[in-house]
């Protein structure tokens, strides 16, 4: 019996040593000439269910057995899988995606490295290890993400042929929407998200699976240069600047993000499209609020600013920030002390808010 550490470690590890600025993934370990019955009188505990992997009693790191896969159903869970003592540990590696991605490392640190990973990662090239990279649909969305983590790589080109085919053959059409969209949230995290889309562009995915979905220059410049706080948020947001609102429903609602992605989705394509937000008028300006629900919801309207801030909607974010303060602070109680009539403490109130908007555009 066997272990060696694999995987994403691994690469990162070597990519680190490169110069490349990664952040380490969890350690990965592979079993090689053993049972699971074996694993279980050394104290490791089962965790996995298609395939046998446990958990260390001490470091609770992963290791799975050596396995073989077979292709036995469409998309990236039709798949049988095969452990045993005399599955080597080359054909398990062969069975992984990219080559970065299917170099071991023994105990000593000694290199296990059959497909030529170390070789791939000094040429900067992203390349599939076999034929059965075109089997999982799933790497076409996991190879546009690693292009977008090492933006100065490049993708083979018979790998990009394999993922055209992936799309060409249909074989995309059997993921599964909960894993599509959390493929792409990853992907907004890496360092140069728009490399994603345009390797989803070029492989024909997007217009295959969202042809509403417009990627123009100005919508992938503007997802690189979005950073700060809720950046995976804001950056899909931002994805859609050049699609309208009627079709970034249709799309986010087939990716089965939480709510919070709609809405945010929704609200930036309606006010780059339908109800920009921007105006020198105070009664634009209250409506905007109403619209937006920044009386409520300040925090998500906040972020809707940044957004819209960087796009070049809101000449200052810092005025808009000052206006929900503002709104925020007016006394109601004293606003509306001398109304009788309960009917008209809308009309009152909206009077009151649209004055002081009066008096923070004269101040601008």
């Amino acid at each position: 019996m066997k272990a060696l550490v694999v995987g994403g470690w691994v690469r990162d590890k070597l990519l680190r040593e490169a110069g490349y600025d990664v952040k380490s993934s969890d350690r990965d370990w592979v079993v090689v000439g053993a049972t699971p019955q074996e694993l279980l009188s050394l104290g490791f505990l089962p965790v996995g269910v298609d395939f046998p992997v446990f958990l260390h009693p001490q470091t609770k790191e992963e290791y799975a057995l050596a396995r073989t896969e077979r292709k036995s159903g469409h998309g990236y869970k039709g798949f049988t899988f095969y452990s045993a003592p005399d599955v080597s540990l080359e054909s398990d590696l062969i069975r992984r995606d990219l080559t970065i991605n299917a170099i071991a490392m023994d105990e000593d640190g000694t290199l296990v490295d059959p497909y030529g990973g170390v070789k791939d990662i000094e040429r900067k090239v992203l390349r599939h290890v076999s034929q059965a990279f075109l089997e999982d649909p799933v790497r076409l969305l996991r190879v546009a993400r690693f292009q977008a983590r090492l933006p100065d790589f490049k993708i083979d080109p018979g790998t990009m042929a394999m993922l055209q085919d992936m799309v060409k053959s249909g074989e995309v059409n059997a993921l599964v929407s909960e894993r599509v969209g959390m493929e792409f949230r990853k992907a907004l995290k890496e360092k140069k998200p728009s490399l994603f889309f345009i390797v989803l562009e070029k492989t024909g995915f997007l217009k295959r699976l969202y042809p509403e979905w417009i990627f123009g220059s100005k919508t992938l410049n503007l997802i690189d240069h979005i950073q700060g706080l809720k950046i995976e948020l804001k950056r899909f947001a931002a994805s859609f600047l050049e699609t309208r609102p009627e079709a970034v429903r249709k799309i986010v609602g087939s990716l089965r993000l939480p709510n919070e992605y709609m809405e945010m989705a929704t609200m930036f394509s309606t006010a780059v499209h339908v109800a920009p937000i921007e105006s020198d008028s105070a009664k634009n300006i209250l409506s905007a609020l109403k619209r937006y629900d920044g009386f409520r919801r300040v925090e998500r309207f906040q972020t809707l600013l940044s957004i819209l801030q960087e796009a070049g909607f809101i000449k200052n974010k810092n005025f808009w920030e000052n206006v929900v303060k503002t709104m925020a602070d007016l006394p109601m109680a004293e606003i509306v002390s001398d109304c009788t009539d309960k009917k008209e403490l809308p009309l009152v109130i909206e009077r009151a808010r649209i004055k002081k908007l009066e008096e923070l555009l004269k101040a601008r």
